[in-house]
Parts: structure tokens; C-alpha cells; sequence
């Protein structure tokens, strides 16, 4: 019995370290794949549409991190993409900042408002955190109405310059800017990618499988859940300043509750929990959004039943039901 345990242990290891080997190597050819899907984007579609896409791909992304990995459903992330997108806005037009310092400035605010909402949204659980974070996302959504100085109100924030990278190369041009949110985007998701897979990450998903036991282990978890809070409030708000310098403009349909529902949206048809299914998600709404305008509000009609047929027939969302066929996380 002993010899047949010795023997046994060591296959295991090596069985479970060539399927990490192997998980490593898919999601390392993934990247690969994705960085090439980038470069020749802007030559075979229009590079805003591609923009938009790549915006919202980091905007789900960073909800997934909350949800996906911290167990967290907030009904209000369009606060931290709508006011980073306002401050970036405001500052590039009113201000004269580069843009490279007007989305790190919007970014910075998004993160000081997520530290103040997360610090007060996880004093309580499940739906009353949910409707917490809606409450404190609709506040910001009034003073977005009624302070028309900062943000134009109704009108919103338009023309805005997109400027100058580091005050040297122009972003005038579609494709220029392209190269710029590209960088970000992807830097975003190697970002994600990490703390997914750091000690730190594996905490949260602990918390979220099972936090009275990760609380006995000794893990603080409040703020476990508030440093992933933040770190997800800062990347939906660097995804919203980012799209306010590619369309020149804020407005009120990005702080809205409707643009926190439609990231939800784009989590769970993507695949919830996943790394990549956030980015086909907002791939979907996005296309459908562009190449269904002509529907007008039947968009939204159409956008319920993708919704209704993703649940019921792939619950674990398009990324998710792929990753299951093929027994590899993805």
C-alpha cells in the first residue's frame, strides 16, 4: 500500500502540473491571438466602431472583476465609467490637458469615488449591496443633471479635443487614437489577468465561494472585497474617460442606470467568471447595438431576447459553455 501511494502522489502532481502548463499555454496563445486580432482590426473595420468595442470590452472586464471574481453584483458601475468619462471630458476641453493626463485624471477620480461607495456598499450583503450601489449611482446621476457647469446637463460635454499624445503626435486622426486605446485596452486586460492569478485573487475567490470560512482562516474580508471594489472602479472609470476622448463627448447616458445594466449584460452573455467572455459579450451588445440602430428602441427588444436565449441555453454565457467543452478555464 505504501509503494502504491508513493507512486501514486507524484503522478498526480505531474498530471495536475501539465494541466496547468497546458491552461497557461492556451491563455498565453489567447493573448497572442488577441494582440494580432488588434493590429489588423483598423484595416478591415472602422476604427471607432473597433474603439467602442474595445471600451466597453474593458468596462465589462472590470466588472467582471467585481462580480466574476469578488462575488460583488453592483447595479451601479456607470457611476465610476460615467464620472471618469465627465472628468475627462472636462478637463481636456476646459482645462487644455493632453490627453494621456485627462484620462489619468478621470481614472484617479473614478478610484476615489469607488473607495467612498465600496467603503460604504460592503457594510452589507447580496441585494442589499446591490441596491446600495444603485442608490449611490442614481445620487450621481442627479448631480450630473443639475450641475450643467461641469457637466452641460441635458447636452452633455461635446467637441472635446482629443489633442496631442504627450503633446507631440496628434490624435486627430481615427487611426492614431486607435494605437492609443488599443494600448490601453490591453494593458487593462493583462492587468485584470494578474490580479486574477495572484495571491490576492485567489483570496477573493475564496471570500466569494465561501467567506465565513475564509474570515476563519484569518482573512479580513471587508477589505479583501473593498480593494477589489476599487481596483474595479478604477478600471470601469479608465475604460470611461478613455471612450470620452475616442467619441469627443460625455453625457448623461453614461452615468445612467442603463449603462450599469448593460455591462451586466455583457458579463453574463460573455461568460461570467471568465477572463476572456467579457470581451465577446461587449463584442455582441456592441454589434448589435451598431448594426441594429436602424430598429431604433426595438434594439433594446431585440437585446432582452439574446439576453433570455444566453440564459437558457448557455448559462455559463458563450466563453463559459466553451470552456466547459473544452475542460480548460478560459
Amino acid at each position: 500500500m505504501t509503494d502504491l501511494a508513493s507512486t501514486d502522489t507524484p503522478a498526480a502532481g505531474l498530471a495536475i502540473g501539465e494541466t496547468d502548463r497546458g491552461t497557461e499555454r492556451l491563455h498565453r496563445n489567447l493573448f497572442i491571438a488577441i494582440a494580432a486580432v488588434l493590429v489588423v482590426a483598423p484595416f478591415v473595420a472602422y476604427p471607432v466602431f473597433v474603439m467602442k468595442v474595445l471600451c466597453f470590452a474593458l468596462f465589462a472586464l472590470a466588472f467582471n472583476l467585481l462580480l466574476g471574481y469578488g462575488g460583488l453584483l453592483s447595479f451601479g458601475h456607470a457611476a465610476y465609467f460615467g464620472m471618469a468619462s465627465y472628468v475627462s471630458a472636462y478637463t481636456a476641453k476646459n482645462w487644455g490637458l493632453t490627453p494621456e493626463l485627462a484620462i489619468l485624471l478621470g481614472t484617479a477620480v473614478a478610484a476615489v469615488l469607488g473607495t467612498v461607495f465600496g467603503a460604504l456598499a460592503i457594510r452589507r450583503q447580496g441585494i442589499y449591496f446591490a441596491m446600495i450601489t444603485l442608490a449611490l449611482a442614481q445620487m450621481v446621476f442627479f448631480f450630473s443633471l443639475q450641475t450643467p457647469r461641469f457637466t452641460g446637463g441635458e447636452d452633455g460635454i461635446q467637441a472635446v479635443p482629443r489633442g496631442k499624445f504627450l503633446g507631440l503626435i496628434s490624435l486627430a486622426d481615427d487611426r492614431v487614437l486607435y494605437w492609443l486605446v488599443a494600448a490601453i485596452f490591453m494593458a487593462g486586460l493583462l492587468l485584470i489577468y494578474r490580479i486574477i492569478h495572484s495571491p490576492f485573487g485567489q483570496v477573493c475567490k475564496a471570500i466569494r465561494d465561501n467567506e465565513p470560512r475564509a474570515i476563519s482562516l484569518g482573512y479580513r474580508a471587508n477589505q479583501y472585497k473593498l480593494a477589489v471594489f476599487v481596483l474595479s472602479a478604477t478600471l470601469a472609470g479608465l475604460a470611461g474617460a478613455t471612450k470620452a476622448i475616442v467619441f469627443q463627448l460625455a453625457s448623461l447616458t453614461d452615468v445612467y442606470w442603463s449603462m450599469s445594466g448593460e455591462v451586466v449584460l455583457m458579463t453574463l452573455v460573455g461568460g461570467l467568471g471568465t477572463v476572456f467572455g467579457p470581451i465577446v459579450g461587449a463584442i455582441v451588445i456592441v454589434a448589435m447595438q451598431n448594426y441594429l440602430a436602424t430598429l431604433g428602441a426595438w434594439v433594446t427588444v431585440v437585446q432582452g431576447i439574446v439576453f433570455v436565449v444566453c440564459v437558457l441555453l448557455f448559462r455559463e454565457g458563450i466563453v463559459g459553455v466553451i470552456s466547459k467543452a473544452i475542460k480548460k478555464p478560459l
